[in-house]
């Protein structure tokens, strides 16, 4: 038999919103997984990709294996992925497994459903490049922030008020009728949201930074004179202004939840939900698919008119947008995150120190895993030897396949593994 567990060398994508040099949790986790690797001190590492994207498709680590990637060797062993997700996925790994590095914020964005997607793949194809649905889901690793989903109408109408560059740009009419919608009419809010929104992101290019400038140098001389500018967000408006200065996405953090994680915490993005990481390290899941609508925070293709047809305007607190894990029932050490689609599952596994053997257990669903901390020596029939597992190590696990853990390390443990459940 070939070897069904194996060990994987990830790609990694330097764009330039990531953090730079060994800052970044990204470059640790390459740095410590191979040795021979040379972290650049100077070059952002944003994204590690573990999984069969064409873009980065993992390189296996094993010789005794003929086929060179990860990709090459689910399509000639399918059976590897498990009965059901070979049947339902046609044969392909439904998810694609990351960790992010972000220093400066990400574009505004969303990700279409099913049906746009075939649609905007259809008439767009050199943008949205395939006809999947992508919802994905982020769970902290250091502190992390983004903005997701919109805010409560109250905390809006109070910005529209506090803000008058805002209300400019939204125009009167349309900042009067969010203000006089009322919660009992949930439709009614949810058009006026999509009404005042669109009217920002449209608004004209001159208009807009002119606006712009004159609110940061006014929140700058508020802070200047030690003023509280929270009322106006002042502190991410500088921070984003600086990084995107003169870009209309500046102004959605008026409308947008701010979300603050703790290492641990996740946030889960269904479709149409609009959103933007900001900064810190997460491990990101997501369906396979790179369709991505922009509208501000980027010098990328930007296409404000079907971001703002498609968006949810549900306005909801930031604290509902904080995606639960649940302890699993059959294993303590184990949290699963399991977002309301059928793509992908992570699992956080948290092996004390006091255990020195543990078993990561078979599951009808080809798995990848990556090491957080701690080492052990990982040792399964389906491997061809025993597998050295420290930091950065990244392993691919057939369907139905368990690994033991000789735990060597006096802190224990932090892994997450990411499969499908269906």
């Amino acid at each position: 038999f070939p070897p069904a567990v194996f060990p994987l060398s990830c790609v990694v994508q330097n764009y330039s919103w990531g953090k730079v040099g060994l800052e970044s949790e990204v470059a640790k986790l390459v740095a410590s997984g191979d040795p021979l690797v040379q972290i650049q001190p100077d070059q952002p590492y944003a994204e590690l990709w573990m999984g069969t994207h064409p873009r980065g498709d993992a390189l296996i680590r094993d010789n005794r294996i003929p086929q060179k990637t990860l990709g090459q060797w689910i399509a000639d062993n399918p059976a590897c992925l498990g009965a059901k997700v070979k049947d339902a996925f046609q044969g392909h790994l439904p998810f694609l497994f990351k960790v992010l590095s972000v220093n400066t914020a990400l574009s505004v964005q969303a990700h279409p459903n099913k049906e746009l997607a075939a649609k905007l793949h259809a008439q767009f194809p050199e943008h949205y490049p395939d006809a999947n649905h992508k919802p994905e889901m982020a769970i902290a690793l250091t502190r992390f922030e983004g903005m997701c989903g919109f805010r409560p109408v109250e905390e809006i109408v109070s910005f529209l008020q506090n803000v008058p560059e805002l209300r400019a740009l939204i125009g009167e009419v349309a900042a009067e009728q969010l203000e006089r919608s009322g919660s009992d009419d949930p439709r009614g809010v949810s058009a006026a949201l999509r009404v005042c929104f669109t009217r920002l992101m449209k608004s004209e290019k001159k208009f807009f930074v002119d606006q712009l400038n004159m609110l940061v140098k006014r929140i700058s001389q508020e802070v200047a004179e030690g003023k509280d500018t929270s009322g106006s967000n002042g502190d991410l408006l500088l921070r984003l202004h600086s990084q995107y200065p003169g870009d209309i996405g500046c102004f959605t953090i008026y409308f947008l939840n701010l979300v603050r994680l703790e290492p641990g915490e996740a946030m889960f993005l269904g479709a149409n939900e609009p959103h933007a990481y900001l900064h810190g390290d997460c491990v990101e899941i997501m369906a396979c698919s790179d369709n991505t609508v922009r509208a501000g925070l980027t010098p990328k293709f930007i296409d404000v008119l079907t971001l703002c047809e498609m968006l949810n305007y549900t306005p909801a607190p930031s604290s509902s947008k904080i995606f639960p894990a649940a302890q699993s029932q059959l294993d303590p050490h184990v949290y699963l995150y399991d977002p309301p689609v059928p793509d992908f599952t992570i699992m956080r596994i948290e092996i004390p120190a006091s255990i020195k053997l543990y078993l990561v257990s078979a599951m009808d669903s080809a798995s990848i895993l990556l090491v957080i901390q701690g080492t052990a020596v990982g040792t399964s029939t389906a491997a061809a030897s025993e597998m050295s597992l420290h930091r950065g190590s990244v392993l691919f696990i057939s369907a139905n396949e368990s690994i033991s853990l000789h735990l060597s390390s006096p802190d224990g443990m932090l892994l997450f593994r990411a499969c499908c459940l269906l």
